[in-house]
């Protein structure tokens, strides 16, 4: 930055520019500029520091004199650089230097209790026995009423360390960050996990792909070959296991969400998250999953163990709700080929054979058609258009169509008996809603619920504009938090107000996958928009938790998140969530006005994090800033040997 500025402003560039008057001028004039000065100054300090813990203040890049720097792109100096690098990611440091690490923050909030290390707030084994078994009911999200929320930082275990870096991560976990043995005793003749030394390993088995995720793959799209086509970007796994499935996926440009309940086998989700896989805690019980309709191209059930042929069929015409025009649903495990299992399976084949027959019925009645069923996977197809599929209520009734609703209302919003219409068509060949793109065009076309004039006010220039803004300021990160452009540093991120997807976007050949959420309190509901990009996501309240484990994200984007839910919530709530789902020495990166900017941080200060205000990609006169913060490393026995 020309001029060379300090932290609190002035410059070469200034002594030059005024150097004739200072000659022109007596002492007297240049004393009396001077206590000007000094006093606008110090009410400036007076004004803005001292918010926060210890009366911190804020270091603010200053405005150079120079008005040619002023729209440099380059990242602005700065009193303090930030470590962004990871220290904990190989053996575990000394007893002594992790706990001088633990002092680093300021002491404005308690750490919690060492038993809340794997704390999910709205998925908390306690809170749920309240509520009714039936249907799983007491497994959906059930969060703290306000006045039950920790207001404490949830300690990551003892000897936790940074994960191996993908792709090794995806064979790999160390056990000392999910230090559970449970699964690899009772999944160890299905080639799930098992402990190895200090790590985890993850052969890639599953319960119906002994042989490897890769193998099972191969078969299923031998017997659905337009899976290999570029066709199917976007998947859903039910009933996701440790994401192994998902896993072997990505190295075929297919991006999988998987979620299972909470605890069903212990901390299988959370296992999947430490592989870097994407997965969140989900059940289908008695809400709709909260994605939005015709989200993905296949959805998939590996022994799942979800009655998919009670309560009306509800749960298949769920999933038919979230799968695309055309998209495809696959089973393996119970009841397919029972005929050879029945007696494993510990099931009467009568059991079994009503059961197959119960889904075949509700697949027909949703307009489904089977493609194959060989061995132990069969897979059906949805229609591509409703055409034919009303013309048979006539003749077949239940279930019925849905009366007029809003397709993409998925946040607490109850499952119906009833079939969510696809958008019309013009011709019986058409596809309902638009056609997608092939992967990865798909990620830069203009979505069909765009092109179509579905989202109102949004048009193909502002999506393109989008794009090419983001791309703009994942580059700008990148010369701020250099990391970012390391292969390896990051690879579990998290945009926590995400529009169209324009963030992950612009990151898609970097080595990280981006979990986009789209808040409910936003006017326009983009997360169609993003699935249709070939992206995944979700619908959140940030006045809640997320349904993820601790420690889950390597970094958090936050574009203009505290904007939106000013006078929503208390921000310390939002703040220690972030926080919760972490990675101890991970990263956020805040976005928003330089006052809320100023206000995130006299919070952040007082957290364990590390925090510094730089300027806006286009200078420093701009009021919209960003925060970068850097999570301090401490755990639960850094903080025992403090007390």
């Amino acid at each position: 930055m020309a001029g060379a500025s300090t932290p609190f402003g002035g410059g070469g560039g200034a002594c030059k520019l005024y150097q004739s008057y200072l000659k022109r001028t007596n002492v007297l004039s240049v004393a009396f500029v001077a206590f000007l000065c000094s006093a606008s100054y110090f009410l400036g300090v007076w004004q803005h520091a001292g918010a926060g813990p210890g009366g911190a203040a804020v270091v603010l890049t200053a405005v150079p004199c120079d008005r040619r720097a002023a729209g440099a792109g380059a990242a602005p100096a700065t009193a303090t650089a930030l470590d962004f690098a990871a220290h904990h990611s190989a053996a575990a440091e000394e007893e002594g230097l992790a706990v001088e690490e633990g002092r680093r923050g300021r002491r404005g909030f308690p750490a919690c209790d060492a038993k809340f290390a794997e704390y999910t707030p709205c998925e908390d084994r306690d809170r749920s026995l309240r509520f009714e078994r039936e249907r799983l009911v007491y497994r959906e999200r059930h969060c703290p009423e306000k006045g039950e929320q920790l207001k404490c930082l949830v300690p990551a275990p003892p000897g936790y360390r940074s994960p191996p870096p993908w792709p090794e991560s995806r064979g790999a976990a160390w056990f000392a960050n999910v230090p559970h043995k449970e699964l690899t005793v009772e999944k160890a003749v299905q080639n799930w996990i098992r402990v190895d030394g200090d790590k985890f390993r993850f052969p890639g088995g599953g319960t119906m792909f002994p042989n490897g995720a890769d193998a099972y793959i191969d078969d299923m799209q031998r017997l659905a070959p337009a899976l290999r086509s570029g066709a199917v970007r976007t998947a859903l796994d039910t009933g996701c296991g440790v994401a192994s499935w998902g896993a072997y996926l990505l190295s075929r440009d297919i991006i999988t969400m998987s979620f299972a309940p909470r605890d069903t086998h212990e901390a299988q989700v959370q296992f999947a998250l430490e592989r870097g896989v994407p997965a969140m805690i989900g059940v289908l019980a008695s809400n709709r999953l909260p994605y939005p309709a015709r989200a993905f191209d296949m959805a998939h059930c590996s022994r799942c163990l979800i009655p998919w042929h009670l309560y009306d069929g509800q749960y298949l015409i769920e999933i038919d709700r979230v799968l695309r025009p055309g998209g495809y649903w696959i089973l393996s495990g119970p009841p397919i080929n029972w005929k050879r299992h029945w007696k494993g399976w510990q099931r009467t084949q009568e059991d079994l054979s009503a059961e197959q027959n119960a889904i075949e019925s509700v697949a027909k009645s949703l307009c489904w058609n089977k493609i194959k069923e060989q061995e132990d996977i069969a897979i059906w197809q949805k229609p591509v258009n409703h055409v034919h599929c009303k013309a048979s209520r006539k003749l077949v009734q239940s279930p019925p169509f849905c009366p007029a609703q809003d397709p993409d209302a998925a946040w607490y919003n109850k499952m119906e008996t009833c079939i969510t219409a696809l958008p019309e068509v013009a011709s019986i060949e058409q596809v309902a809603g638009g056609e997608l793109k092939n992967w990865p065009e798909r990620l830069t076309a203009v979505p069909p619920r765009i092109s179509s004039g579905s989202l109102e006010g949004v048009t193909a220039e502002m999506f393109l504009q989008d794009t090419a803004l983001w791309k703009k300021r994942v580059g700008y990160y990148k010369t701020v938090i250099n990391q970012l452009g390391q292969k390896g540093r990051y690879r579990n991120l998290l945009d926590m107000n995400a529009r169209f997807g324009g963030f992950a976007a612009a990151l898609i050949d970097d080595p990280v996958w981006v979990m986009n959420m789209v808040p409910t309190a936003t006017n326009i509901h983009t997360l169609g928009v993003i699935y249709e990009r070939g992206l995944i996501g979700t619908y959140q309240d940030w006045c809640e938790a997320m349904s993820t484990y601790p420690r889950t994200y390597d970094l958090i984007h936050a574009d203009s998140v505290f904007t939106l839910y000013k006078d929503r919530c208390e921000m310390e709530d939002i703040l220690l969530e972030m926080d919760r789902i972490l990675r101890p020495e991970g990263t956020v990166i805040f976005r928003d006005d330089v006052d809320i900017l100023v206000k995130i941080k006299s919070i952040a200060d007082g957290m364990r994090w590390d925090s510094q205000i730089v300027d806006h990609e286009d200078g420093p006169l701009k009021r919209e800033k960003l925060l970068l913060v850097v999570k301090t490393y401490w755990t639960a026995q850094d903080q025992n040997h403090e007390q």
